[in-house]
């Protein structure tokens, strides 16, 4: 009999939805707070329900001999190893969109209670102090509202601000003008909303290049008296820049629900009078926690008795008969996808997928969605396999697709091609050996295999450049692991994918792209 552990809080409906498929539940909801006591429990379950106490290490995941599938009530899934997961072939799911209306009231609500210092008023009433002019606030009626981030949450937090009145704005690279003018969004950059918005709301992943978006140098050019509300994730903010710009009255007031460190305890930004924090509510309805524990224990259900897979992070939606065929030409579209979504600049406005030779005949849809995954991948944590071509749809991103039975060159090629408003990039890749390798970007003809860090050069086809490359890389004591170049013409303009034995730091980054021969210089990661 299959056997499913609920380790957190999850509800007695998940429990009900289980057995009724008559799977064997285990409930106890206080084992993800004990890792020894979980170790125990999970040598013998076949799926795993969580929400965000139980904390799953490699360590738990390596003592699971039997964990097909580890589930998250949530969209958060910091506390699971996906790697590690994915090693031990471990599909990980979550429910994106379970409490996305939720986390959205939240933020409104936060918007109201900096704005009118509700919670500040609360305490000074209930001690009998009536300090009614102390508490002076600030209208939404006819403000800007400044969204960073406008995916599901945001367009929900938009679409709720403009009931009130408000003016939206917002600073999303992956949103299409098409899209945010259907939303009745303005699309400005970074520095312009900062200048901007008399409210700033955060609805952003954490990533690299997320971490501190609202740093100490946009701070120096924020509105004077704005706002800022985060109910996203911590570390989107510089909490100590923000500490300062709330005493010296650059910031007018913060709503904070999540921090870079949590629990958050004695938190020095909570002495300020002009911030209102909340203990990482933005889910924590009663119907958002129904829903996402609904969601997942049928999504659980679906893929230990019938192999379905729904949200999952780390695998395409594919059935047992189709995976040996289609794996490695999925695993070639993520790369092609990867190295298109690490190149372009701006905000994508489509992506297609040409098929050529015998990978036509196969299902395109995995390959698709794994190519359109990783190419939107640097902006959108959250994205998957699963999720990627509805992600993309609402942020107004065309995806197409093309077949043809003849590949002149190859058995098999992929040809990705991704637009944005600045341009596009395309990219076609072929199988050696069942191993992806890069035959062609844009015009020019080249031949590399992929690296777990490389560098991707546009150069002026001239004599002693590769010295002159090869001198910077020595400097700074990187080794070239393989050096795949390629051109139209003499003289004219040239590319080169490198393979490097390590990172290049920032330093090394700048020294390169101050050649005189080169155009452009990107570091990539596979």
């Amino acid at each position: 009999m299959v056997k499913v552990l609920i380790s957190d809080k999850l509800g007695d409906d998940a429990v009900r939805i289980l057995e009724a498929r008559k799977i064997e539940v285990v409930f106890n909801p206080d084992l993800g707070k004990d890792p020894a006591a979980l170790k125990e429990a999970l040598q013998d379950v076949d799926g795993l329900a969580i929400r965000s106490a139980t904390k799953m290490t490699a360590e738990l995941i390596e003592a699971a001999p039997k964990l097909k599938v580890i589930g998250r009530a949530g969209i958060g899934v910091d506390n699971i190893d996906i790697d590690a997961a994915t090693a031990a072939g471990i599909a990980v799911m979550n429910t994106p969109f379970g409490n996305a209306v939720t986390t959205a009231e939240h933020a409104i609500a936060m918007m109201f209670a900096v704005a009118r210092k509700i919670p500040q008023a609360d305490a000074s009433t209930k001690q009998s102090k009536w300090e009614k002019s102390k508490f002076m606030g600030r209208e939404l009626f006819g403000k800007t509202l400044g969204l960073i981030g406008a995916g599901n949450i945001g367009g929900i937090v938009a679409s709720r601000a403009q009931g009130l009145r408000m003016k939206v704005i917002a600073f999303d690279p992956f949103l299409s003008e098409e899209k945010a003018n259907d939303m009745g969004v303005e699309l400005v950059s970074l520095n312009e909303l900062l200048q901007r918005a008399d409210f700033i709301s955060l609805h952003t992943p954490l990533n690299d290049k997320t971490r501190n978006i609202i740093s100490r140098e946009a701070l120096e050019v924020i509105r004077p008296g704005a706002f800022i509300i985060n109910c996203a994730r911590g570390g989107l903010i510089d909490e100590d820049a923000l500490a300062e710009a709330l005493d010296d009255g650059r910031v007018a007031g913060a709503a904070l629900d999540v921090f870079a460190e949590e629990p958050a305890k004695n938190h020095p930004i909570f002495e300020r009078e002009n911030v209102v924090v909340t203990p990482h509510l933005g889910a924590s309805t009663r119907e958002a926690q129904e829903n996402v524990a609904v969601q997942i224990a049928e999504q659980i259900a679906d893929y230990l008795l019938t192999g379905a897979v729904q949200n999952a992070l780390n695998m395409p939606s594919v059935t047992a008969d189709e995976a040996p065929k289609l794996k490695p030409f999925i695993n070639l579209g993520e790369k092609l996808g990867s190295l298109a979504g690490q190149l372009v600049d701006g905000a994508i406005t489509g992506i297609s997928v040409r098929f050529a030779g015998h990978v036509s005949e196969l299902k395109a849809g995995p390959i698709v969605s794994g190519v359109v995954s990783s190419a939107l991948k640097p902006q959108l944590a959250t994205v998957n396999a699963v999720n990627a071509t509805s992600l993309a749809k609402d942020r107004g991103i065309s995806i197409t697709e093309e077949k043809t039975e003849t590949s002149p060159n190859f058995g098999s090629t992929l040809t990705v091609k991704v637009e944005t408003a600045n341009g596009a990039f395309s990219v076609t890749g072929a199988l050696f050996g069942g191993e992806p390798r890069i035959v062609r970007i844009g015009d020019v003809r080249l031949e590399a295999s992929l690296a777990p860090n490389m560098l991707f050069v546009i150069n002026e086809d001239k004599p002693g450049f590769i010295g002159a490359l090869g001198d910077v890389l020595s400097d700074a004591k990187v080794n070239i692991a393989t050096f795949n170049l390629g051109r139209q013409e003499a003289g004219g303009e040239a590319m080169a994918l490198i393979a490097l034995d390590q990172e290049l730091s920032d330093d090394t980054l700048r020294a390169i792209n101050a050649l005189p021969q080169i155009k452009r210089a990107a570091p990539l990661k596979f």
